[in-house]
């Protein structure tokens, strides 16, 4: 099967990158290309804007999140893409299992932003394929 468009791979730290993984391998399974941008959280904010023109020229993105969870809200913030909010059961400190960014997901104002179940790779990259196969005409 040829692979079409291209989907957008993220992960605020290198903790969410088992996840972002799943959903990525997930997504080239069932007929998308991906493109990773890992660790661009915004704790260091430059290293998401060196790379924001590149996002959004993905059909549509995954950002894996842990802790506060708070990448994808801005992500989605900056492009006019769909986003697939994964929040991951990584951190310390009050972040719970995930439940702290799940919460800061489905709380968000960021229009665009659809979210999965915590750790739930395979879904956020299922979903992320279904509307990149839409988008691109398969």
């Amino acid at each position: 099967m040829k692979k079409k468009g291209l989907v957008a791979i993220c992960t605020a730290g290198a903790g969410d990158i088992p996840k972002a993984l799943e959903a990525d391998e997930t997504a080239q399974f069932y007929g998308s290309n991906t493109k990773q941008f890992f660790d661009i959280g915004i704790a260091g904010l430059n290293r998401l804007l060196n790379c924001i023109d590149e996002i959004r020229k993905c059909n549509v993105i995954v950002v894996a999140a842990g802790m506060d969870g708070a990448l994808a809200s801005v992500i989605t913030g900056l492009v006019d893409k769909p986003v697939i909010a994964l929040p991951v059961s990584v951190g310390y400190g009050a972040s719970m299992n995930g439940i702290s960014a799940l919460l800061s997901m489905i709380n968000s104002c960021a229009e665009g932003m659809s979210v999965v179940n915590i750790d739930n790779g395979f879904s956020a990259g299922y979903c992320a394929n279904q509307i990149n196969i839409l988008i691109t005409g398969a």
